[in-house]
This record gives C-alpha cells, sequence and structure tokens, in this order.
C-alpha cells in the first residue's frame, strides 16, 4: 500500500510499505477514506533531523472497518468510523476519567510502529476504545466536519474547556489556524459574549468572523496585549485559548488573561519554561490543557455536526490525493492554505 512517509526537514514522500494488516485480537483494520495534515505536523516539516528512516505521518482520519481482531466488538467489518490521533483501550482508570490521551496502554498515530494515517490503510490498536461509528456513509456530505473530531474541532473544544470558557464571559484565541478557528467555535458554542481572535492573515480572519469572532487583533507582542486591554477596559479576558504553542503566543497569553482568569493550552509547547510565571501566580491565573481527549469529546459535538449549528469542516481550504501530500505541507507551511483534506 501507500503511505506518507517523512524523512527529514522538506522531504516528504509518498512510498509504497507493507499493507497495513492486524497484529493483535484488539486491533482493527481500516480504509482510510479521509485524511488531513495537521499544523502539528509542520513542526517536524521544518525541524526534523535525519536519522537514517522515515516516519509515517498523519494522526487524523475517517475509514472504513475491513477486518477486526476476535476481542473487537465495538465495531465491526462495513462501519465508517472517526479515528481520534491517540488510541486508548477505553477501560483503564483514565479512560474512564475522560483523559484518554493518558490512556495506560494507549498512544499516539503517527511515527513508531503504529504508523500514520496519511495512507490507504492502517492498524488500529485498541480498536474498541478508539474508534468511533458514524451513522453515516462514507460519502456524506459532512465529512469535512466529521473529519475534524478527530483532532481539531475536539482540541478547539479541549482549548474553551480548560479555559473555562462560560456564557456572557469573555474569550480571546491565540492563532489563526484550524485549531484556533475551531477554539472560535467552541467559544461561541460555550456562549462567550466577546471572542477576540489574535490572528492576522485575511482568509482565517473572514471565516472566523463567521465562525463568531466579535473583534480581530493582528498586532503582536506587546502592541496585542495592549490592544486586548483595550478592547476590555483595561481587565483582560476571562478566557485564553492558547493554540499556537511558542514561549511568544504563551507571553502574549499571560499578557490578556484577567486576574482570576484561565488559559487553555493546546499548542504543542515548544519552551522549557511557562512565560511570565510570576505574574500569573500574583493574578490567581489557571494554565491547564494539553493533548486533547477528543475520544471523549466526540460524543457531545457530533449531534451538532449531524444537525448543522457548527460546520468546522470549513477550515478545509484544500484537497489532495496521496501523490500531491508533499505539495500540501508545502502550501500549509507556505501559509497558502489553512488545512489540507487528504482523500487516499
Amino acid at each position: 500500500m501507500r503511505a506518507t512517509i517523512m524523512y527529514k526537514a522538506g522531504d516528504v514522500r509518498i512510498e509504497n510499505v507493507p499493507d497495513a494488516s492486524i497484529r493483535n485480537p484488539t486491533d482493527a483494520l481500516i480504509r482510510i477514506t479521509r485524511a488531513c495534515i495537521c499544523g502539528s505536523d509542520l513542526w517536524p516539516y521544518r525541524l526534523k533531523k535525519p536519522d537514517g528512516k522515515g516516519q509515517g505521518m498523519g494522526h487524523e482520519a475517517i475509514g472504513v472497518v475491513e477486518a477486526i481482531g476476535k476481542d473487537v466488538h465495538a465495531v465491526k467489518p462495513g462501519d465508517v468510523v472517526v479515528m481520534p490521533f491517540a488510541f486508548s483501550d477505553g477501560a483503564c482508570e483514565f479512560c474512564n476519567e475522560g483523559l484518554q490521551t493518558s490512556c495506560l496502554h494507549g498512544g499516539f498515530f503517527g511515527g513508531g510502529e503504529v504508523g500514520g494515517a496519511q495512507a490507504e490503510a492502517l492498524c488500529i490498536p485498541q480498536a474498541d476504545g478508539t474508534l468511533y461509528a458514524l451513522p453515516v456513509n462514507e460519502d456524506d456530505a459532512l465529512m469535512p466536519s466529521l473529519l475534524t473530531l478527530s483532532d481539531v474541532m475536539g482540541t478547539g473544544h479541549h482549548a474553551a474547556v480548560t479555559a473555562r470558557v462560560s456564557k456572557g464571559k469573555r474569550a480571546a484565541i491565540v492563532g489563526d489556524g484550524a485549531v484556533g478557528l475551531c477554539g472560535v467555535i467552541a467559544a461561541k458554542r460555550l456562549g462567550a459574549e466577546q471572542i477576540i481572535l489574535l490572528g492576522r492573515h485575511p482568509d482565517r480572519i473572514a471565516l472566523a468572523k463567521q465562525f463568531g469572532a466579535t473583534d480581530i487583533v493582528s498586532e503582536r507582542g506587546d502592541e496585542a496585549i495592549a490592544r486586548v486591554q483595550e478592547l476590555t477596559r483595561g481587565l483582560g479576558v476571562h478566557s485564553v485559548l492558547e493554540c499556537v504553542g511558542t514561549d511568544q503566543s504563551m507571553a502574549t497569553s499571560m499578557g490578556i488573561v484577567r486576574a482570576g482568569g484561565a488559559v487553555g493550552r493546546v499548542g504543542v509547547p515548544h519552551y522549557e519554561a511557562i512565560p511570565e510565571a510570576k505574574p500569573m501566580f500574583y493574578d490567581n491565573i489557571m494554565v491547564s490543557g494539553g493533548p486533547a481527549p477528543v475520544r471523549a469529546y466526540i460524543e457531545e459535538l457530533l449531534p451538532d455536526v449531524l444537525e448543522g449549528r457548527i460546520e468546522p469542516g470549513r477550515v478545509f481550504d484544500r484537497t489532495v490525493g496521496l501523490d500531491d501530500v508533499p505539495d500540501g505541507y508545502r502550501a500549509m507551511d507556505a501559509r497558502e492554505s489553512i488545512k489540507v483534506m487528504v482523500k487516499p
């Protein structure tokens, strides 16, 4: 079968690899019908050093179950399923607490022996706890939005939840990528009265406004902080959704959150220590977040997608086949595309 392999920064190839197959009784084999490129995939695309071996890429997918191991009971061949970016057994103490990304028998797709979803097929470990069967066919018009439940919509929602977004409060989203845009949807869905997007790209700003952003701040650094303070009567926002993961984005988050507020960080952190930690202490600011347990959120978010109340699939602005995945990486890295969908 064909799959996406990254060898070093900027070096993405589509190669023939051994066919995916069931290895354990708890596995399922799925034929990938939709996958995508994630903003987090751009970190290795920019920084990965050669190590003599390639990395299978992709951690978001929808597929059709082709075969199951003898201990799989929650899905069956023919089911259309969404695959969260982390696999989990659904039965350990952390899964029972809704924290599947800390599953005692889990892990993450993309790289290692598990492989990546930017491929024609994939073996899913711990299928019962990982896969979620969808009540649609594989060509349903809602596929783009359903695909976001594998990561970016659930991650934007996680940022909002951990930032304690609530009805009538002020929220700010740092980052205008797909996760940040889904964070706008999440903040609107949870009732935020003022939703400030910190972003600079016209196409993303336009979409954010359609999703519910009330204000746009295109400045950066101290100027961005001053602008948000101006928009909030000098108080700052109750909730900050940090969707980038750099020291600058975190410092900005600390500069715009109000005393007693919360920062929900879901951008993979590329800093060793949280900037502005001392003001965080004295202003009683809560910092939470991490890898989103999107499997826990699917059941809550799915009805809103199926009934058209939210349309997170609009973050996809380019669709490619497997052969054009390398160009999809280039387009996202060059900010020519918000998020690229892959149809193997």
